[in-house]
């Protein structure tokens, strides 16, 4: 696998859900589009954030890149693949509410999992991940709590060794020792196998310090993609006297905000100097205050580096590489816990 070799490209994807309006009338239906004309790409060896508010269209992404969802527009391919049976057995998704069986203890799961990916499964990894946590084999998944479940998922995900490793808020019911614990973990196993991971979130501090890669996600839309340093260096904070405003007349401003008479402003870098005057004050902006930024500025214009821009030509209505109706591996179950 090569660095400039692409995990995830997207062309126009669309996704779009009938809704009913009420709870009777189920004759009318509301069409919803939880993603809708996304285009990007995202490479090899990368740890990349996938970051927006709750209901942005994260979760429908991730579970398009995994094969169980078909667009409704557009296409998707995963690592290069032109076919799902072609891409199961090298990557792996956790599913937000980590579906597992809640009857078979932490011993069978694991066992479950060896016997669903023996070519690829990594013993060894899986009783460090599951040890890492203090679980008992014979303990059942339904007497586990949240953050030990979330645990076993992910030793079931790391152990199959994929090239691709999908997570949709994995860390969200741990508390801050686990989080970082398990964290380090998972970086320090898909740097040593040159695992690309894909991680959803919106807890920016979860995935400001350990990614790499970044693609914002709001409103069905990307807004912002590539390289976080690349991100942040495209970007110029601007602080000076809200009188000069007229000055900012030929930067593209993402936002501006007034506080009495000084302006902040957050825009695209475009040269070094500051606007005409001596009053300006310049400064790259945090991680935090560019994703706030763009969230906070619907219409501001979408920025993706290039090599987070798609190459694909959209395709409405046809898919490649990960786009199945259905499961992989079975059932939904087996393919969330396991996959």
């Amino acid at each position: 696998m090569t660095a400039t070799a692409t995990a995830i490209e997207a062309a126009g994807l669309g996704k779009r859900y009938g809704k009913p309006p009420g709870p009777v009338n189920w004759r009318r239906r509301q069409e919803h589009w939880a993603l809708r004309g996304c285009s990007f790409r995202i490479p090899t060896g990368r740890i990349c954030a996938l970051v927006g508010p709750n209901g942005a269209g994260k979760s429908t992404l991730l579970a398009h890149a995994a094969g169980l969802l078909k667009p409704t527009e557009g296409t998707v391919g995963v690592l290069g693949a032109t076919s799902p049976a072609a891409v199961r057995a090298r990557i792996a998704y956790v599913a937000q509410d980590k579906p597992l069986y809640p009857r078979l203890t932490v011993g069978e799961t694991l066992r479950m999992g060896r016997e669903l990916n023996a070519e690829r499964w990594d013993d060894a990894l899986a009783e460090r991940v599951v040890a890492g946590g203090g679980l008992d084999h014979g303990w059942r998944v339904d007497a586990l709590s949240g953050g030990q479940r979330t645990r076993v998922a992910l030793a079931l995900a790391l152990a199959k060794r994929p090239e691709l490793l999908l997570l949709d808020e994995p860390m969200a019911d741990l508390d801050p020792l686990a989080r970082h614990e398990l964290m380090g973990t998972l970086l320090a196993e898909a740097a040593e196998q040159d695992t690309t991971v894909v991680i959803s979130s919106h807890i920016l501090a979860e995935v400001a310090e350990t990614c790499d890669y970044l693609l914002l996600v709001d409103g069905g839309r990307v807004r912002l993609g590539g390289e976080t340093e690349d991100l942040l260096t495209a970007h110029t904070l601007l602080t000076g006297p809200a009188s000069e405003a007229a000055a900012l007349a030929s930067r593209t401003v993402v936002e501006s905000r007034t506080t009495g008479r000084s302006l902040t402003a957050l825009v695209r870098t475009e040269g070094d100097a500051p606007p005409a005057g001596t009053r300006w004050r310049t400064a790259e902006p945090s991680l935090e205050e560019l994703l706030l930024a763009y969230l906070r500025s619907p219409e501001a214009p979408v920025l993706l580096t290039p090599s987070a821009s798609a190459t694909r030509t959209k395709t409405t209505g046809t898919t490649t590489g990960t786009t199945t109706t259905g499961t992989t591996d079975g059932t939904t179950k087996k393919t969330e816990a396991t996959a």
